[in-house]
């Protein structure tokens, strides 16, 4: 591994910081997250047009940038310093692998350039906010997640034509979902939902495009922003009542293709929401380090105290650790895939649970120093108007989105085996092997 960034990485990430200091000050933050978007559109499609920031990851066959996760937490950690609102994560980081690792050559054709162009914007939608399960970041993603059983969740089904016989190629869906990423702008939905009824239960990926049939969309679509602590992460509650949808892929496809896809996007997207987390946080840091210098107390900065100091000093080096991580993390997932070959959609295995146990690492991060921002700045740290509540708020509510922390390091042990379940008698075991002892013998 090569921890020295190229002069091209270095280069996107100068460019998006100066455009972003321009633009997107906390005033300019708090005056987008109160617009019916909850963005800054014309921001938005500035950073994809001259920084191609929605295709930065995806092949240059399909439109994109050719360049690769890491390049896109390294632009993920500085839209995090602005804690900026925008459909990146869900469209970049969520969506577009799904359709680049599992869409036919038709589907990727038609909507990646488009996605890359930021034309169009799309997320991940997952049912009973289980986003982490699914990218198997908190647990394994092989159950029934997306709704099990004949009913809850998200359903698919094929109906049969007017005429009875077998199923058509067409698919429905019904259910709902909360807490999607920008799911009330989204123009394409990248639906996970349940099919084959008890039986024959799977978990299979949909293509819904919310910005056809009227302004409203399809009907059958409902899409309601829902209100969270953190207005720079909107989301929102979609209803799908017997909407039409494509099935992502081809009709064969293999049922194991989907988790795997999903866990891969899961690595990747965790390595970019950790660099964002830990910009969040370098920031945060920063504002707190500039106002102990400022604020006077009995007739001395605080920050030359020093037990204001040593604060000041724990946080800088837990933030350069998470920091570390999700670098890893992210040269972790873009490797190489293993056995080469030209498909673009190929991509390689990430070495287990680094991309959760970086996520974890950068959320715990943000949480200590956004908390250590609000007390140092005092009496005005506790003013909802205050931009150190930007960092607080997010910190809050990534954790309950992605979280929570103890569950990413848990999924992380068991990805990396650090807890067998089978290790022989007179091992000792460990507290997993324990732990499901105990559950063993009380059922």
């Amino acid at each position: 591994m090569d921890a020295a960034f190229t002069e091209e990485q270095h280069a996107i990430r100068r460019t998006l910081r100066e455009l972003l200091h321009k633009r997107s000050g906390p005033d300019e933050v708090k005056a987008a997250v109160r617009t019916p978007p909850g963005y800054d559109e014309q921001l938005w499609h500035q950073l994809a047009a001259r920084l191609g920031l929605p295709g930065l990851a995806l092949p240059t066959a399909y439109g994109g940038v050719g360049c690769g996760p890491t390049e896109l937490a390294l632009v993920c950690e500085e839209t995090g310093r602005v804690v900026l609102p925008s459909p990146l994560i869900a469209t970049a980081a969520l969506a577009a692998p799904l359709i680049l690792a599992l869409g036919s050559e038709r589907q990727r054709s038609t909507l990646l350039p488009a996605l890359a162009a930021g034309e169009l914007t799309a997320t991940l939608v997952v049912p009973d906010g289980r986003l982490a399960t699914a990218l198997a970041l908190t647990g394994p993603n092989d159950g029934d997640w997306a709704g099990g059983g004949r009913a809850g969740g998200i359903q698919a089904r094929q109906p049969a034509p007017d005429g009875g016989g077998p199923a058509t190629g067409r698919w429905r869906l019904y259910g709902e979902a909360g807490q999607v990423l920008n799911g009330h702008t989204a123009q394409l939905l990248v639906v996970a939902a349940h099919t084959g009824g008890f039986a024959r239960s799977r978990t299979r990926l949909f293509l819904v495009r919310a910005d056809g049939g009227g302004p409203a969309g399809p009907p059958g679509l409902l899409r309601v922003r829902q209100t969270a602590m953190d207005e720079t992460r909107p989301q929102a509650r979609i209803e799908l009542r017997d909407v039409p949808a494509e099935l992502l892929g081809e009709e064969d496809g293999d049922a194991a293709a989907v988790a795997a896809a999903l866990a891969a996007t899961g690595a990747q997207a965790a390595a970019a929401l950790a660099a964002e987390a830990v910009g969040v946080a370098d920031t945060a840091l920063a504002r707190t380090v500039g106002h102990v210098r400022e604020r006077e107390q009995f007739g001395r900065p605080i920050g030359s105290f020093q037990a204001v100091q040593h604060r000041l000093a724990d946080l800088y080096v837990t933030l350069q650790a998470a920091r570390s991580a999700a670098y890893y993390a992210a040269w972790s997932a873009g490797r190489e895939p293993s056995g080469g070959g030209a498909d673009p959609a190929a991509y390689g295995t990430p070495e287990p649970g680094v991309g959760g146990l970086a996520l974890a690492q950068a959320l715990e991060t943000l949480r200590a120093v956004a908390a250590e921002a609000v007390q140092l700045h005092g009496g005005i740290g506790f003013t909802w108007e205050h931009a150190a509540h930007l960092y607080f708020k997010r910190a809050a509510c990534d954790e309950l989105l992605l979280g929570p922390v103890h569950r990413l390091r848990a999924r992380a042990a068991e990805e990396a085996g650090l807890f067998p379940q089978d290790t022989g008698a007179g091992s000792g075991g460990g507290p997993a092997v324990a732990l499901r002892t105990r559950e063993g013998a009380g059922a």
